[in-house]
């Protein structure tokens, strides 16, 4: 039974960080200037009763998100798991929430171990490269925050991993990025791409209509000869660059003992199992998200007016799922897939990723092509040899570990 996800921005797209490469928060633009972008209680009880019910799997996650959600204060968070626990009504539920980590000290951490919250902290590298991008609104330095808060988690015990958002500023130390995380003492982490376009045009790339597409203004470059995109975007061949540049050392020292999700998100595919991030997944559509006031938008991506399915506070999220909007909208993903990638070898690894990044075209000319897809199609050749070999030891019940004895005879290089 497939389940259905629904992020919730309990501060909307409000931040104490001005991150240059931050693709949320210009939502902020969608709401009167004077907007408070609290999440009222009345919401958050909406939020939690209707989303338990919706819920057709017997867990439930709640992943609470930004702009920066502690803004929000310890205190909600705790009335969010009291309700939780009202509605329950014999289901599992698990929380998530990404942060910054400024804001994070012991009695928050106190609260997140004794939950059971899994935290997603993000920390793009060393100091100077944290700070090219993540400054605070003062234009001031938050890695120190940052650290404290890390140190803090730590202290705890809480359950983390660190996200490394990879743009122009750390795509060309892949190495050193990653020694710098386990030094750290980091042994989850993931590694998102930056790629934001200088405008949007009239059409989605994904076949749906905008209304009033809104223009980026920020100053940029074109990457790769394709598109124009922002200064802090990666280019394609770089983004696959620095993700080999990780592998080659992760796969020769720390299998089992680092978890990298990117390459686990490729093991999955390798071993034949369903996707579990939707940017890799043939249709998405069952990941919505519920704005501060209660609105429900197709993806944390198309948070636009012209993707509002409706409100919490009077709709059930389950109809919003299976609406006939949000069905086209996940649909269109496969649907709109261009024939290179329906032919390319590593479909089963891809699916043409998100839509967003669909903005190119491919060598024939057809719209509609990721364009990431260059750096992709490098990183999945290099590991082909090495996720065939774990994917067989796992088969064999044996450790994906056991790669490490044999690198020469799988051919990484």
């Amino acid at each position: 039974m497939q389940g259905l996800h629904l992020m919730a921005k309990p501060v909307g797209a409000k931040c104490n960080l001005d991150c240059g490469y931050c693709f949320y928060l210009e939502k902020d633009r969608y709401y009167p200037e004077r907007e408070r972008f609290l999440m009222e209680d009345t919401v958050l009880e909406a939020y939690v009763r209707r989303y338990i019910a919706a819920q057709p799997t017997p867990e439930v996650e709640f992943t609470w998100q930004g702009g920066e959600p502690t803004l929000r204060g310890l205190e909600f968070f705790e009335r969010a798991v009291a309700l939780q626990r009202q509605y329950a009504n014999g289901k599992t539920i698990r929380n998530t929430l990404q942060t910054n980590g400024t804001f994070l000290d012991d009695a928050w951490c106190a609260f997140l171990r004794r939950e059971g919250f899994l935290v997603g902290l993000s920390l793009d590298g060393p100091q100077a490269i944290n700070d090219a991008a993540r400054p605070d609104k003062q234009g001031r330095s938050s890695y120190d925050d940052t650290q404290r808060g890390l140190r803090a988690l730590q202290r705890h015990g809480v359950d983390f991993n660190i996200l490394v958002t990879v743009s122009s500023a750390n795509v060309g130390d892949p190495r050193g990025v990653y020694r710098f995380l386990k030094t750290q003492g980091v042994k989850f982490m993931q590694f998102n791409p930056v790629v934001e376009r200088m405008a949007r045009p009239a059409e989605s790339v994904i076949g749906l209509h905008f209304a009033k597409p809104p223009q980026w203004t920020r100053p940029g470059n074109a990457a790769d000869g394709h598109g124009k995109v922002t200064s802090h975007s990666v280019g394609s061949q770089a983004y696959g660059d620095f993700l080999i540049g990780v592998f080659d050392e992760w796969v020769r020292e720390d299998v089992g003992d680092v978890h990298v999700m990117n390459f686990e998100w490729a093991l999955a595919a390798w071993c034949q199992l369903p996707a579990t991030t939707c940017i890799f997944s043939e249709r998405c559509g069952r990941a919505a998200i519920v704005e501060h006031d209660g609105s429900v938008y197709s993806c944390d991506h198309f948070m636009h007016p012209e993707y509002r399915l409706g409100n919490l506070r009077t709709d059930d999220p389950a109809v919003l799922i299976e609406s006939p909007a949000q069905r086209a909208f996940g649909d269109a993903k496969a649907d709109a897939l261009p024939d290179q990638c329906r032919r390319c070898t590593y479909r089963f690894a891809c699916h043409g990723e998100c839509p967003k990044n669909r903005f190119i075209e491919t060598a024939d000319g057809e719209p509609g092509l990721n364009y990431l897809c260059a750096g992709y199609l490098k990183y999945f050749r290099h590991i082909t040899p090495a996720m065939n070999r774990m994917a067989k030891l796992l088969a064999d019940g044996r450790a994906a570990a056991e790669v490490m004895t044999d690198l020469p005879a799988v051919g990484t290089t």
